[in-house]
């Protein structure tokens, strides 16, 4: 989902060292002496350069409805990002780092940590706005960025680079996650166990688009637009409806119960293990098309009308199931016209509705005691009644 806003932290701490697998952009490039431009340049050059490891995307067996769900909000971010919820050990996690590789590269302002787009005004971001008449640009990789459950709001939102502040005596920001993440992806495994206090952040800054961070002498905002995806067990407990809500989509995914489906994904992972660089350039092309086609499905987005007709049965079907607002329509619609962008097609129409409405939908329902049937059961009744098979 989007995820942007604003988020006020009084306590003074010091900002802990980022996940291993994804640096912080140093905090020098948040004020008037950013670092060396042409250096950090090389540095991401180097990140692109590294041969993919990561289990490739086109190699995931089965689970279609996850991989459908996580290209469409690839293709269109303000669907509202992606919850997957199932059992251990079905390819959650792996689904979602794979999508990382298939990002085609952004057009980002070199030596800006909140990797603004050169073609936008400055906005709220400090440094673009003090560097706005040297806003070199360059091709970089979409963030994708882990939230760990322990982390800290300090962390989460940025903080106050205490080295500076004791060393040179100067009030400098260090940058949070919600900064990386910045035009990119949010991942968090094991999102219902998130920490209270990191909900209550999430749902606050659900509305601005700028994050704010206020020290004693020091108030930074800065642009923080994400698209947020969890993953979890649902027997490990319920995610708090307020930020369930906050999901464009919601998966349910489960263990194969065919043989050779089983067998293919251990023998698949097996091979990965063993040698994951050969693994993964035995699908390096497979992943390359796909690529091409989530390029192409954006670039066609824009030109595609929701015709009268599939507004209309959007409506009718978000009737039919008593589903809360106005979202379920939005998303519903959003979601068929990005799957339609994506399959090619010319129009939206009644088929992509079918086909997205069980993720759209199923944790937008009320519970019905008299009902003994789940959300996604409902939700297949109510297209079938209001849709046509």
């Amino acid at each position: 989902m989007i995820v942007n806003g604003t988020a006020r932290i009084s306590s003074l701490t010091s900002h802990p060292r980022s996940h291993p697998e994804a640096p912080e952009p140093s905090s020098a490039a948040a004020d008037a002496a950013p670092r060396d431009e042409v250096e950090v340049g090389r540095q991401r050059e180097r990140a692109s350069a590294t041969p993919q490891t990561t289990f490739p995307f086109s190699a995931i067996v089965g689970q279609d409805e996850m991989r459908r769900a996580l290209m469409i909000a690839a293709v269109d971010p303000s669907v509202g990002g992606v919850l997957v919820f199932g059992d251990r050990g079905t390819g959650k996690s792996t689904a979602i780092r794979g999508l990382a590789a298939l990002l085609p590269p952004m057009k980002a302002v070199i030596g800006c940590p909140y990797s603004c787009d050169p073609g936008k005004p400055a906005g709220a971001c400090p440094h673009c706005a003090t560097h706005a008449s040297s806003r070199k640009s360059h091709l970089a990789p979409v963030p994708v960025v882990d939230l760990p459950l322990g982390a800290t709001e300090d962390r989460v939102v940025g903080a106050l680079d205490l080295e500076r502040a004791l060393t040179r005596g100067e009030k400098a920001f260090e940058p949070g996650l919600l900064a990386r993440a910045n035009r990119g992806f949010l991942y968090i495994d094991e999102v219902n166990l998130l920490d209270d206090h990191l909900v209550d952040l999430l749902l606050d800054v659900a509305a601005s688009g700028v994050n704010t961070v206020e020290r004693e002498g020091l108030s930074v905002r800065h642009p923080a637009k994400f698209v947020l995806v969890g993953s979890g067990n649902p027997e490990e407990g319920e995610l708090r409806p307020q930020l369930l809500d906050r999901f464009g989509l919601a998966v349910e995914v489960t263990t194969p119960t065919d043989l050779p489906t089983r067998i293919d994904v251990v023998r698949r992972r097996d091979a990965y293990e063993r040698d994951p660089a050969g693994f993964c350039a035995r699908y390096a092309k497979a992943d390359r098309a796909l690529q091409k086609r989530l390029t192409a499905a954006r670039a066609r987005l824009s030109a595609l009308d929701v015709p009268d007709e599939t507004l209309e049965a959007a409506a009718r079907l978000c009737l039919a199931l008593g589903t809360d607002g106005l979202r379920g329509e939005l998303t519903l619609m959003r979601t068929a016209r990005a799957l339609a962008a994506y399959d090619g097609a010319e129009t939206v129409g009644i088929d992509h509705l079918r086909q997205v409405a069980p993720s759209a939908l199923r944790h937008r329902l009320r519970r019905n005691p008299l009902d003994e049937s789940g959300s996604t059961a409902r939700v297949v009744r109510a297209v079938e009644e209001v849709l046509g098979s």
